[in-house]
């Protein structure tokens, strides 16, 4: 049995039943790959409107990066609105924009709606180390302003030091529609609304194929097969050849995550005076916050490929002291690390694959917000409307160049420029 890794989240999560794996054939409405964010997203946007929904998970119930994430509901994409419409046009931006703010609305709404114990706290901040960056922070805003994001907010240095006592940064960028969670407990709370709603989830069930038949989407796993009108593939990084022309698309990348000892209220009060998440404005970034435990998670360190590192804690713990130098020698508790889908873009890819398989991946790091958008848009899709799942369909892939042999060291040698310019500032 594949159980959740070790991590601070999977020590602190809420009770979850077992689930049984699947066993023979059955038939559904909607068969959904991947008990994430974006397959739970699906299943309960569709149980709503009534579909008889089967949810298949090769391990348990937000195993993979819904389960392992910093926690931060940062409102967006990995690129700006300003880059898509150069990327994309005007129309496109447009409409991308008319929608970037309501994944993290959709999870409010479900820890509301259904009562989830998720840590929830407001606002998030993105945090700038030098004059340049805080240039860029204000542009992001008074380009957002313009479709509709009225709540980021510019912070001096001394504004910043009011949300978190760290003397690295010059101000910042505050979002009142923000905030934080504890990830795993908002996976498993919307995973038991699913299943409230008469929804079915099977956990240790690996799909192994995906097939046609009879004009039904036919999910197979080793012990079982689900037949549905529609099937949807939602396993991000973690699809492990499944569908080959999926993971074709996105290449994995490993996060690492850190967890102190648990420090006190008082002292977490005194570096987090507001309790808000925060994250650098770095291209290879830093992100951090106080949990409800009082500890500090303390997330960054990416690798591209999907590898994790040797020795975690060699990697974040530099980078931990020079954002709180007074801690440079406290404990870490739990370390883990885990992948997310990257796009070349750094724009979530939606499709379909003939007539009855949409899927949904690669947020390339936004996807606490845009899992819960691309649920609500293929589920809006299913019940037939596209219109809005398809100005993410419709924009054009951009495959990574290289193919999958170079697509990791042409990234990294793009990564590294960026990261330079980073600590030249410029």
């Amino acid at each position: 049995m594949t159980s959740h890794i070790a991590s601070y989240y999977a020590a602190t999560a809420n009770p979850s039943p077992l689930r049984n794996s699947l066993e023979g054939s059955i038939e559904t409405d909607v068969c959904v790959i991947g008990a994430g964010y974006t397959g739970l997203s699906t299943a309960l946007h569709l149980s709503e409107r009534g579909y008889r929904v089967v949810v298949l998970e090769a391990a348990k119930v937000g195993w993979g990066a819904s389960g392992r994430n910093g926690g931060q509901i940062v409102n967006g994409y990995s690129r700006d609105l300003e880059n898509i419409a150069w990327r994309y046009g005007n129309a496109a931006a447009k409409a991308l924009g008319a929608m970037s703010l309501e994944g993290g609305d959709i999870i409010r709404g479900r820890i509301e709606k259904y009562g989830i114990a998720c840590d929830y706290r407001p606002t998030n901040v993105f945090a700038a180390f030098n004059a340049k960056q805080l240039r860029e922070l204000a542009h992001v805003r008074d380009h957002w302003a313009g479709f509709g994001h009225d709540g980021l907010e510019l912070l001096d240095r001394e504004g910043l030091r009011r949300q978190v006592k760290a003397d690295c940064y010059v101000g910042g960028l505050i979002d009142h529609r923000g905030g934080h969670i504890h990830p795993l407990n908002l996976a498993l709370g919307e995973a038991a609304a699913v299943e409230s709603l008469g929804g079915r989830i099977f956990e240790q069930s690996p799909v192994t194929g995906v097939r046609t038949e009879g004009g039904k989407a036919v999910v197979a796993t080793a012990t079982g097969e689900v037949r549905a009108t529609f099937a949807v593939a939602c396993g991000n990084a973690y699809l492990n050849g499944v569908i080959p022309f999926l993971e074709d698309k996105v290449m994995p990348v490993s996060t690492q995550v850190v967890t102190t000892e648990v420090l006190g209220e008082a002292t977490i009060r005194g570096l987090f005076p507001t309790l808000t998440a925060v994250e650098d404005a770095n291209y290879v970034l830093d992100y951090y916050r106080p949990t409800a435990d009082h500890r500090i998670l303390f997330g960054g360190g990416i690798v591209y490929g999907g590898d994790e590192p040797a020795d975690i804690e060699a990697r974040l713990r530099p980078h931990f002291a020079k954002v709180f130098p007074a801690l440079r020698n406290v404990r870490f508790d739990y370390l883990w690390s885990g992948n997310f889908a990257l796009t070349l873009t750094r724009i979530p890819h939606l499709g379909r694959i003939g007539n009855n398989l949409y899927f949904a991946h690669g947020c390339s790091g936004h996807g606490v917000t845009s899992t819960h958008l691309a649920g609500r848009l293929i589920a809006e899709a299913i019940d037939g409307d596209a219109t809005r799942f398809d100005a993410f369909a419709n924009l054009p892939y951009v495959p990574f160049p290289g193919g999958r042999a170079l697509r990791v060291p042409l990234t990294v040698l793009g990564a590294w420029w960026y990261g330079l310019r980073d600590r030249l500032g410029i």
